[in-house]
């Protein structure tokens, strides 16, 4: 069901939202979160349909708030579309499309359509404010996601990141790492246990997944890892492989085409294993699972903000 109320306001949108519940049944029981997510008009849609599979695992009450940043501040209005069942996944979507200066205040949209005593997660797409946690929106919430791979310079943005770091901001660059630090990991814990003497990281010149796999190396590790950039022949986006040095040989991960990746390693044979890149509904699902804020990403942002001027190797691939 999709209701739309061109020209309205707050308080008609949430008359509205009871109206709905009234007529369909307890539409509201079970949500366990409300979910903000900040974008453009153009984003509405994507960022609808991740959050709405996401809510399969993760029912909540989710509010787009997007601005057309074009609009005269005499134009000012607003228009909302409240959508539940089918066209809702397990949640109920309310969009907001704000004009001119109706979209100067984001919180004040908000606020009054917030889920009662349920923790706030804010989601920026697409462009995200310089300082997350004191954006309009971003100091009202418990989690703050963003997404570094969206922004016009990401290494830039993981640069701003680790310098305003707030207990839980979290980033879909480090979400999106959850599948390579899982296989790492196994390798790792497997016999001969020799001790790590250095790691190279092999990646886009794009990608700030890379950025954070290499800080995250190096803060578990404690050794220095090499960061590589490749500019050419980008038949594989994002991280392109990990090299382990050890003295009883090296172990190798290497991508060469999506989603699978090759594994080398001494007196064993050489395998494939599955490394595919993860979706927006993956990540934001990951996301939602936990409320409270990521120490780990807080350790690992600072450990490559302390290194992010550090330079690095570059080819051409």
């Amino acid at each position: 069901m999709i209701k739309d109320l061109p020209n309205t306001t707050i308080s008609k949108v949430s008359k509205a939202l009871v109206q709905i519940r009234e007529e369909g049944g307890a539409v509201a029981l079970g949500r366990v979160l409300t979910l903000i997510i900040e974008t453009d008009f153009a984003g509405i849609e994507p960022a609808i349909k991740a959050a709405n599979e996401a809510s399969r695992e993760h029912p909540c009450r989710v509010i787009v708030v997007a601005d057309d940043e074009g609009t005269a501040a005499s134009d000012a209005k607003l228009d909302a579309q409240i959508r539940v069942g089918g066209d809702a996944g397990a949640s109920e979507v309310i969009v907001l499309r704000a004009y001119g200066e109706a979209a100067s205040d984001p919180e004040s949209l908000v606020t009054g359509l917030l889920l009662p005593d349920a923790p706030v997660v804010a989601w920026w797409p697409d462009k995200a404010p310089a300082v997350v946690g004191d954006s309009p929106v971003g100091h009202i919430a418990t989690r703050r996601i963003t997404d570094a791979a969206s922004q016009q310079d990401p290494h830039g943005f993981l640069v701003q990141l680790a310098a305003s770091y707030q207990p839980g901001d979290s980033d879909f660059a480090w979400t999106r790492l959850t599948l390579w630090r899982a296989q790492l990991a196994a390798i790792l814990d497997q016999p001969p246990f020799d001790a790590v003497v250095g790691v190279e990281v092999t990646g886009a010149t794009d990608s700030p997944s890379t950025d954070l796999l290499a800080a995250w190396l190096e803060l578990k590790l404690k050794v220095g890892v090499t960061l590589v950039r490749t500019n050419r022949g980008k038949q594989v986006a994002g991280i392109r492989g990990v090299k382990i040095l050890r003295k009883s040989g090296d172990i190798e991960i290497v991508r060469n085409v999506p989603d699978v990746a090759t594994l080398i390693q001494p007196t064993q044979p050489t395998r494939e294993i599955s490394l595919p890149r993860r979706s927006l509904r993956d990540c934001l699902s990951e996301d939602l699972r936990r409320l409270d804020p990521d120490d780990l990403f807080g350790k690992v942002i600072k450990t490559f903000g302390s290194h992010s001027a550090k330079p690095v190797l570059t080819q051409d691939r």
